[in-house]
């Protein structure tokens, strides 16, 4: 249950009364919301109810605020409801509502913070890295990001499918067959010397070539390169998209559709999408004027086939068609949405690095011009990464030729760390990745922090056990007396626990997993502070043999703590494990 949620509904009971008794309009009250106190020594919660609805209802917010509180008192779950600042009123609620929340949470066992089924189907596009070579450091916290934002929204109920767009149809796929040719003839015996300027250079292309050389002997050589060029260049994709599998796979990433972007070509989708836009109007002939400062790459002095962007939210309008008869990137762009759109997406979320903060605008008026108000695109952008160790910026990878991969990262420190540590900053920030901290056993570093807090809770069992006391049923927490806890450190953590459902909700309509990272160092802290409360107060500590009640209590409350950090470990992609190492 999101507690928030619920109450939200009773403060607008609560509003609804009043009105009524004073005989006032009825209100909107779709702008009323129930939040954590930003001071939690002030209550459990707070409402804006005065505060929003005082202007529209012509009356003083403290005074609308006094009346909304008194109705609030009546509750019986709320303790005190007081009025504080210019309007805004905190409630605290009694023990017994926290109690009672804990044995929510153990009967909703791993559901707990689950939506409920939406129908809503999500497409959350991430990596799409050009399939030219492995993937880098840059590639990675985009991965993760997305796989995240893709478990948080299908825990919060969507239907979500994970995609992968193969830029499979450009001239960087071109370059690349052209550099494992090389490689071809250097697995033939040929001295090749040094990689020419504009090819590509790392290592793990001689593979590929060493492959075709077994395969096919001599007689590439002979070919010409009309000939050789869209064979090496299947074969270099196929090979390179094997590789960025494993790569993802070594960070636990595995997308359930790899969409290539020759289909689009090879199928006619672009002309269908341009015909489609030609249809409704946003197609015309024309010129764009020059643009200020640096010159795209598909601007032309002459008139092209453009898209009517500016009538959607564009800044400008697009070339879809260049003068050559050739399509745009961005023409590819809006067939590819449109191809989304007609799989019966409601919802384009795309993960793309912050070079792509240009696209923000040109993908809202695509879906717009595609979709009019029937789908929805959101854009989540990834800052750079920098990787130090012992404070010094790590060097590039020999194997990659130019930058440090994602294999080396999570072979040199795991792949929890690095999912954890790419979520413990918002996405759209810059991010130091430094080896020493994420491997380090502190508080200073999260994810050991986190995992630590769910190896003490199974720590916490298994003393239970060698004392004689068996783990109760948590499936029948009405078999326990939860009542028995009554210390402010033990309802504080229960507190903090059901925040668990509106951090679910509000991470998935935001797009921000970074949330769900630092709610779980939220939670580990809060954990291991009660923990070390009872080294120095026996009377505290979970397991008390002499006081059962009490111990099968604390154990349900540690149950409930272990719940919600193996949900939120398995949702940014990390284990929970037992012990730790």
């Amino acid at each position: 249950m999101n507690i928030f949620a619920d109450f939200e509904n009773r403060v607008r009971v609560a509003v609804e009364a009043v009105l009524t008794q004073g005989e006032m309009p009825a209100q909107d009250l779709s702008r009323v919301t129930v939040e954590p106190p930003r001071d939690a020594t002030h209550g459990d919660l707070a409402t804006n109810a005065a505060m929003v609805l005082a202007k529209p209802l012509g009356a003083k917010p403290r005074e609308l605020a006094t009346k909304i509180a008194a109705r609030l008192a009546r509750d019986p779950d709320v303790e005190t409801a007081e009025v504080a600042g210019p309007g805004f009123i905190n409630l605290r609620l009694k023990p017994a509502f926290w109690t009672s929340h804990l044995a929510d949470i153990l009967t909703a066992g791993t559901d707990y913070g689950r939506g409920r089924p939406t129908g809503r189907k999500v497409n959350v596009e991430y990596v799409s890295a050009n399939p030219t070579g492995p993937m880098h450091v840059g590639h990675t916290r985009g991965a993760v990001v997305g796989d995240a934002i893709a478990n948080i929204l299908a825990f919060d109920g969507a239907d979500v499918t994970s995609e992968y767009y193969i830029n499979d149809a450009g001239e960087q796929v071109n370059v690349l067959a052209r550099s494992v040719f090389l490689r071809y003839r250097e697995a033939r015996g040929e001295t090749i010397g040094d990689i020419p300027a504009g090819l590509y250079p790392g290592d793990y292309l001689k593979p590929v070539g060493e492959a075709l050389a077994a395969e096919y002997g001599d007689r590439l050589a002979a070919m010409d390169e009309a000939e050789w060029l869209p064979l090496v260049r299947e074969r270099a994709i196929t090979a390179m998209m094997a590789m960025i599998r494993a790569d993802l796979k070594l960070l636990g990433v595995e997308h359930a559709v790899f969409f290539s972007e020759r289909k689009l070509h090879d199928d006619g989708l672009i002309a269908a999408a341009i015909e489609d836009l030609r249809a409704k109007g946003f197609i015309y002939q024309g010129a764009l004027p020059p643009p200020k400062g640096q010159v795209p790459e598909e601007w032309e002095d002459r008139e092209q086939t453009l898209l009517r962007s500016t009538e959607v939210g564009d800044d400008q309008d697009r070339p879809l068609v260049k003068s050559d008869g050739a399509y745009t990137y961005f023409a590819a762009d809006v067939a590819y949405f449109r191809d989304k759109y007609r799989r019966g997406f409601e919802e384009m979320v795309y993960v793309l690095g912050a070079d792509h903060g240009g696209y923000v605008k040109r993908l809202e008026a695509v879906a717009r011009a595609v979709a009019g108000e029937t789908a929805h695109v959101d854009v989540v952008l990834c800052q750079l990464v920098k990787l130090f160790r012992n404070g010094e910026p790590v060097t590039m990878s020999k194997r990659s030729g130019s930058f440090v991969t994602l294999a080396d990262v999570v072979e040199e420190v795991g792949r929890d760390p690095v999912r954890f540590m790419m979520l413990y900053r918002k996405s759209d920030a810059p991010l130091d990745f430094d080896f020493d901290k994420v491997t380090e056993q502190s508080k200073d570093n999260p994810v050991f922090y986190v995992q630590y807090a769910h190896a003490r809770a199974a720590a916490i069992f298994r003393q239970a056990a060698e004392t004689g006391i068996a783990a109760p049923d948590f499936t029948r927490p009405g078999d326990m007396d939860l009542a028995c806890l009554t210390d402010e450190g033990e309802l504080g953590l229960i507190r903090k626990l059901a925040e668990f459902p509106r951090l679910i909700a509000s991470a998935a309509e935001a797009k921000e997993p970074h949330r769900l990272a630092f709610y779980l160092y939220d939670v580990a802290a809060t954990f291991h502070a009660q923990y070390n409360r009872g080294k120095d107060l026996p009377h505290l500590r979970f397991v008390n043999p002499d006081e059962p009640k009490v111990t099968e209590a604390r154990l349900a409350l540690v149950r409930a703590v272990a719940i919600v950090i193996k949900s939120g470990l398995g949702l940014v992609g990390a284990d929970a494990p037992e012990e730790m190492r």
